[in-house]
This record gives C-alpha cells, sequence and structure tokens, in this order.
C-alpha cells in the first residue's frame, strides 16, 4: 500500500513527536511492505512567524491533497498576546473546519504499570476503557456573533447547530458504540439550554436506527462528576463541542499523563487527521524529554481509520503496551523499578517490539 501522510509539527515539543510517529510508522512499512510518503508544512505558531498566518494556504491544499494527516501540537506563550485571527490555536480550528472534521474520537485506555500515576484512586480508574465522541466543527467554537462589544464592556458568543450537524455526530457515536460494548452515553445541558434540547431530540430519533444500542442521557455536569467517581459506568460517550473539549481532557487524568492519550479527527468522506490529546508544553520542548506515546498511538488510529490497516495498527498498540509493562517510561511518568527513557530512546524501543513482531498475532 502506497500513502501520502502530510505532517504538521507545529509547536513545541510537536516536531519531537512528529518525528517519533514518522520513525514508528518506516518500522510499519517495512515490516508489512508498505510505503509511506511524508511532506512537512507548517501550522500554528511557526506558521505566524514563518507565514504571517496560524494557517497558510498551502498548508491546507497538501492536507487536502492527502491521504491521512499527522499534527504535533499548537501554541506557546510566545504567541499569547496575539489578536484573536493570529492566535496559533486558530491554526487548529481553521483546518478541522477546511478538511469538515465533525468528529474526534478520543480513546481513554489506562495501562496496569501507570494506575499509581494518576491522581484518583487505583480501584477507581482500574479497568477503564472509554471512548469520547466529540463533534468538532459546531457549537460555541464556530458560532456567530463571536464579538466584543460596547467598547469592550460586552461580549456575545453563538452556540450554533443545525440538525445535519447534530445527526452526523450522534450516527458516529452509536455506530462507535456498535463495536465496542453496545452502550452509549449522550452528554448535554438539556435542563437549560436549546441546542441541547434539540440534540436530545435527535438521539431519542435515532435510536430506532441503531436498536442493539443502549442509550442513556447524562447532563454535562453530573457527567463530569461521574468521570471521576465512577469511570467504569461509561464506554461510548457523545457531545458536542465544548462539552466534548472539557470532558475528554477530563478524561485524561484516567491514564495518568496526556502523553498517553491519542486522537482522530474524521470527515465523512475525507481526509482524517491525527493528533496527541497534549498540548506543545514548551517548558520541555528541545529537551528531548517528551513521551511520543499519545503520538505514536494517533499513528495507528489513522493506519485504522484511514487506511483500513487494523492489524498494523494493533501491532503498534501492542508494542506500547508491552514497552510500558516492561517497565519503560518517559520523564513525565513514573513506574517503579522502571527504566527512564528519553524521547528518542523510548522511540526506537517501541519500533524495536514491532520489528520483533511477536506481540500480534503469535499462534
Amino acid at each position: 500500500m502506497e500513502k501520502k501522510i502530510v505532517l504538521l509539527p507545529g509547536d513545541g515539543i510537536g516536531a519531537e513527536v512528529i518525528n517519533s510517529s514518522k520513525e514508528v510508522l518506516n518500522a510499519i512499512a517495512n515490516k508489512f511492505g508498505h510505503s509511506f510518503q511524508f511532506e512537512s508544512h507548517d501550522i500554528g505558531g511557526v506558521a505566524v512567524d514563518t507565514h504571517g498566518t496560524p494557517l497558510p494556504d498551502e498548508t491546507v491544499e497538501a492536507c487536502k491533497g492527502a491521504d491521512a494527516v499527522l499534527l504535533g501540537a499548537v501554541g506557546g506563550p510566545k504567541w499569547d498576546q496575539l489578536p484573536s485571527h493570529l492566535r496559533p490555536e486558530r491554526g487548529l480550528l481553521g483546518i478541522r473546519k477546511a478538511l469538515d472534521l465533525f468528529a474526534n474520537l478520543r480513546p481513554v485506555k489506562g495501562f496496569e504499570k501507570l494506575l499509581h500515576a494518576s491522581p484518583l484512586k487505583e480501584t477507581v480508574i482500574n479497568g477503564s476503557d472509554l471512548l469520547i465522541v466529540r463533534e468538532l466543527t459546531g457549537g460555541l467554537y464556530f458560532g456567530e456573533p463571536s464579538e466584543r462589544r460596547d467598547n469592550g464592556n460586552a461580549v456575545v458568543d453563538t452556540l450554533s447547530y443545525t440538525r445535519k450537524e447534530i445527526e452526523r455526530i450522534v450516527d458516529k457515536g452509536f455506530q462507535s458504540a456498535q463495536l465496542r460494548k453496545k452502550k452509549l452515553t449522550s452528554v448535554d445541558k438539556a435542563n437549560v439550554l436549546e441546542s441541547s434540547k434539540l440534540w436530545r431530540e435527535i438521539v431519542e430519533e435515532k435510536k430506532a436506527d441503531y436498536p442493539d444500542v443502549e442509550v442513556d442521557h447524562v447532563l454535562v455536569d453530573a457527567a463530569a462528576m461521574k468521570l471521576i467517581t465512577n469511570p467504569d459506568q461509561f464506554d461510548v460517550i457523545v457531545t458536542e463541542n465544548m462539552f466534548g473539549d472539557i470532558l475528554s481532557d477530563e478524561a485524561s487524568v484516567l491514564t495518568g499523563s496526556l502523553g498517553m492519550l491519542p486522537s482522530a479527527s474524521l470527515a465523512e468522506n475525507g481526509v482524517g487527521l491525527y493528533e496527541p490529546a497534549h498540548g506543545s508544553a514548551p517548558d520541555i520542548a528541545g529537551k528531548g524529554i517528551a513521551n511520543p506515546i499519545a503520538m505514536i498511538l494517533s499513528a495507528a488510529l489513522m493506519l485504522r481509520y484511514s487506511f483500513g490497516l487494523d492489524k498494523e495498527a494493533l501491532q503498534i498498540e501492542a508494542a506500547v503496551e508491552h514497552v510500558v509493562n516492561d517497565g519503560y517510561y518517559t520523564a513525565d511518568l513514573q513506574v517503579e523499578n522502571g527504566t527512564l527513557l528519553n524521547t528518542v530512546e523510548m522511540t526506537e524501543q517501541i519500533a524495536k517490539y514491532i520489528d520483533n513482531g511477536y506481540f500480534y498475532g503469535k499462534d
């Protein structure tokens, strides 16, 4: 299989972890006889510095012409004082909109060796394995008008959704539930927001199309509490843009580190974008100590969702799990009697386990 992959390193540790995903994908290509062609473009703060915009047109065109996109991270204090249209985060929002990436899939799965790294009790998080399906292109982040008024003394943001936008993400939630434990939790604020009332109505309508899926509705404040106190009650959560943004970051504490969480952003028919859940971590950028696992697992999601290479994705995921279970860790984690590795060493260890190949499909 030949595929063109656009790399968007972005800012901070983005370039370091993107390079790790590239190395691991090369190991997969060598092992399974694929050919991955890589092409790098700017986004975020580095794009502002170089091109005067967080999302250059050439980056958008390259992404549209690719088979998939891997993105590192954007942002940093260097650009915090820029006007809103030049903030690095606008590049991220812009590429999601340009590619019509309406669905963000955030798997949250803990590793037994890392349970101690979570601030929660191990008895609470042991066995946690859930998927958050977040709408990406509507809601408060894109609604118009969004502006300051009355000489800056008043502001307005608009939470806007169409029926079609809600229907397609709800369908993705149901479809994801069918592939897992057939349990879907829809999160909204239907006791207050009109948008959530329509959301809940559509979920109820869609139930008839997925009779094998059990559905419940939870208000977002209750969901936030239950995610921390009893995460095992969730399997697939589907929710709107801002709620999903907040809940998915909250769920990161279940694994002990954002450095372990991948994500996939999918279009209905088009290019998918894959990125780690963590930020640009400018405080450790250039030190070679970043955890590359979230980016590497994001590459595994790319193989599965964009290329249909589930066996290859499982090989990466198995290699990561065995590396962690064998006691290897990066500076953001602490493993008792383990071996501390830097970014390059962790990448090499995972690639080595892929080369060995006995972790997936051993008879």
